[in-house]
């Protein structure tokens, strides 16, 4: 009797252990780091839990209530896109995108999208932004003058499409990684540039020089000056003044001297010693 009780109470755990690896599945989940999710009650008024987003970590559910998981980490999406710049000429663009899913709004994405965002949502606004945006300019800006305000513009104008209540994508940065033109529109455009490099080359070694000049001016005019107030304090009174201190010095010393007298009569004697 205590056997065939204990033969069904192995029985009916054998049972039950079966039944809960088979719905484990379903009723555990865990959220890794880099997701989050929501979950969507079938057989409740609650429906789809947009508002409680479930954060990393374990859990437990009914099986029969679905968990709709969301990769949160950064993504790339790359286009190449034909468009028509301001004056109409056709041009090839390669631009790339980065962006991630607005985390805590996961549940509001589902509900809109399911997980069907980057060809019903960010892909199209991206697309159509590159155009729009290049439209308002020429290929030669595009190409060159203008390309960062190009790609800022549409970075500006697409986040602001994507991160609006329902769409919830955060765009962290864009990128023109080449724009293909006609040939010789591209070979018009680099010979402009070469030109204007060439030009401010010139100006450069112009107004190099004329500060070269400008310098080599000013310091004459300095010597000039330093002679002028030099000149016009040699009197002379101070000139007589300093040959007799000089004869005098050379009177006084004891080598033997030859002495020759100026002519005129402001000649000093010039005293000429054997050493």
């Amino acid at each position: 009797m205590q056997s065939s009780k204990l033969i069904s109470v192995i029985v009916f755990l054998l049972f039950g252990l079966t039944i809960l690896f088979s719905f484990a599945s379903s009723i555990f989940y865990v959220i890794e780091s880099t997701e989050r999710a929501v979950i969507f009650y079938k057989f409740s008024s609650r429906g789809l839990d947009k508002e409680n987003v479930i954060r990393p970590g374990f859990g437990i559910k009914a099986p029969w209530n679905d968990l709709y998981k969301f990769d949160i980490t950064d993504n790339l999406i790359e286009e190449t896109i034909d468009v028509l710049d301001g004056s109409g000429l056709s041009i090839n663009v390669d631009v790339t995108m980065n962006y991630h899913l607005n985390y805590d709004s996961v549940g509001e994405i589902y509900e809109t999208y399911q997980f069907d965002y980057n060809r019903r949502l960010i892909r199209p606004v991206f697309r159509s932004t590159v155009r729009d945006v290049m439209g308002r300019y020429t290929a030669e800006e595009i190409y060159s003058t203008k390309r960062a305000e190009v790609e800022n513009l549409i970075q500006e104008e697409a986040s602001e499409v994507l991160r609006q209540p329902g769409n919830n994508i955060v765009m962290k940065s864009l990128l023109i990684r080449s724009i293909t033109l006609p040939a010789q529109i591209k070979a018009a455009i680099e010979m402009k540039l070469q030109q204007e490099q060439e030009a401010l080359a010139y100006q450069y070694r112009l107004e190099k020089e004329k500060s070269e000049a400008e310098r080599i001016r000013i310091e004459a005019q300095g010597r000039a000056d330093a002679n002028k107030i030099i000149n016009s304090s040699l009197t002379p009174s101070l000139l007589k003044m300093r040959g007799i201190e000089a004869t005098t010095k050379l009177a006084e010393s004891p080598n033997s001297k030859v002495v020759v007298v100026g002519s005129g009569k402001d000649g000093l004697p010039l005293i000429l010693g054997n050493n």
